[in-house]
């Protein structure tokens, strides 16, 4: 039987190339039986004109359904689903007994669903004005080299250190490059046995809290603080306490006696932007040692200092091994790839490695060697400044507008990074204001997340210039203005 042509369609919102298209319908087709052993597909030059596309595109799309064995090519005839072509096994589903339902309400041991998180609607790309932190800007990133990058790790060379599962064994080749290259630039020196791969640094935040904390155990956090750091203790059942920041980020003085694990961002407080000084590092690290406490540090955005060099991380300055140390490649190459590491003592590492391997065993194999790579080849180098090169431009447009329009900055920072963190006018609740913004194409982050319940959080905001052009910026902070008014 022979596969008519109007069975096909371009569907103009499909993300891939037309060769892929039309090698997704092939294959769907025949995996669901509507295509079966022996059907003849539409001559190449048929299906082209039936599509209005080129008559390669299809030819191409035949021929590498051919290599897959999805399809025969036979001589002067044509097109025909392979007498081996993969199919879905076929079950007799039967029909829903709603009867039967399971009350989850009852199973579920556990909540996870119902923490508040930053407010941001999925499809924030669309608005005109997306004041959005932790996203990338496309035009930013050096898309070719990190092409060829990921074409080198899927060469045959790397096949094995694609492929295999390594237990609980990272990339030596990344491993190496972030000893001897990225972790120098904090001022850390660490041997490989002390670093970890992780699945960006909320899998770092995880592990360490895990491995930390129980029921008896006490964790402070800053106040305000990452929104996903307080679920992440939550779930550990410890008893957590929240530390006002001040200008210069978390105050020692102010660290209860009683705790056991310290959680800061020192180089740039999430989210105030506040840098804390060398004299209050070093005393954070004799309280540490005093009271036996240990501390995380989350050393986010270090990458990215353009107005004043980098502070050297608490971890550098650690003499006695109480700093665990959290990295990430998030904001320096882009956020889908989840990937960042840890730095800490030996047995703190064996542990990790342990609870990761029972969870995700390790981070994906070609996306370790495509980082390697990018790092290796001097990519990395190059992006960040390319990175530090436009927020620098970003921030001058965006700190001027701030100021021509009367906003007020509450927190910005003094290294740099893609965000200013604001305050409203008395009696305003960010949280409704952005949802006023979001009908005049505005994107604001309400500053509630960032705060323990019951703390006055309401006249708080996030302004990231990461992932708006800088043309567009002065617009939409007049816009931001106008709605305060």
């Amino acid at each position: 039987m022979a596969v008519s042509v109007e069975t096909f369609f371009l569907d103009p919102s499909y993300e891939g190339t037309l060769q892929q298209q039309i090698q997704q319908q092939v294959i769907e087709a025949i995996l669901a039986g509507r295509y079966r052993p022996g059907d003849r597909l539409p001559s190449s030059r048929g299906l082209a004109a039936h599509l209005g596309i080129s008559r390669i595109t299809v030819t191409l799309a035949y021929t590498d359904l051919v290599a897959s064995d999805y399809l025969r090519a036979r001589g002067r005839s044509g097109y025909y689903v392979s007498e081996t072509a993969p199919r879905a096994p076929a079950f007799d589903l039967p029909r829903l007994d709603r009867g039967r339902d399971v009350d989850w309400s009852r199973s579920i041991g556990q909540r996870f669903a119902g923490h508040v998180g930053l407010v941001r609607p999925p499809d924030w790309r669309s608005y005109r004005y997306p004041f959005i932190y932790g996203q990338a800007d496309a035009t930013l990133f050096d898309h070719a080299n990190w092409r060829q990058c990921a074409l080198r790790a899927l060469g045959r060379r790397d096949f094995e250190a694609m492929t295999s599962d390594c237990y609980d064994r990272d990339d030596p080749l990344l491993i190496e490059f972030i000893t001897r290259h990225i972790l120098p630039r904090r001022g850390i020196r660490a041997r490989p046995s002390e670093v970890l791969l992780t699945l960006g640094a909320q899998n770092a935040l995880w592990l360490s809290a895990q491995i930390l904390l129980t029921q008896r155990r006490t964790a402070a956090m800053e106040s305000p603080c990452y929104a996903g750091l307080r679920e992440i203790l939550a779930l550990t059942r410890c008893k957590t306490l929240s530390v006002p920041v001040d200008a210069d980020g978390l105050p020692p003085e102010a660290i209860s006696p009683e705790v056991d694990v310290v959680y800061t961002t020192p180089s740039h407080h999430a989210p105030t932007n506040a840098t804390m000084p060398l004299a209050r590092r070093r005393k954070l690290l004799e309280r540490a040692a005093r009271d036996d406490f240990i501390v995380v540090e989350d050393d986010y955005e270090f990458e990215i200092s353009f107005l004043n060099p980098p502070s050297p991380a608490l971890k550098s300055l650690d003499e006695s091994g109480r700093v665990i140390y959290i990295g990430s490649f998030s904001k320096s190459i882009f956020p889908g790839l989840r990937l960042g590491y840890l730095v800490a003592a030996e047995p703190f590492i064996r542990e990790a490695r342990a609870l990761r391997a029972l969870v995700l065993r390790h981070p994906p194999g070609h996306v370790q060697r495509t980082v390697a790579y990018f790092l290796s080849l001097g990519h990395y180098d190059a992006q960040i400044n390319r990175t530090r090169q436009a927020y620098r431009r970003r921030r001058a447009v965006m700190e001027e507008a701030i100021r021509a329009h009367g906003l007020t900055v509450a927190g910005g920072g003094s290294s740099g990074g893609s965000s200013f963190w604001m305050r409203a006018p008395e009696g305003v609740d960010t949280s409704e204001l952005a949802k006023r913004l979001l009908r005049r194409q505005v994107v604001i982050e309400p500053g509630r997340a960032f705060f323990p319940e019951g703390a006055d959080n309401h006249r708080y905001y996030r302004l990231a210039y990461s992932s708006i052009r800088a043309e567009r910026i002065p617009e939409g902070i007049r816009r931001i203005a106008e709605a305060l008014r």
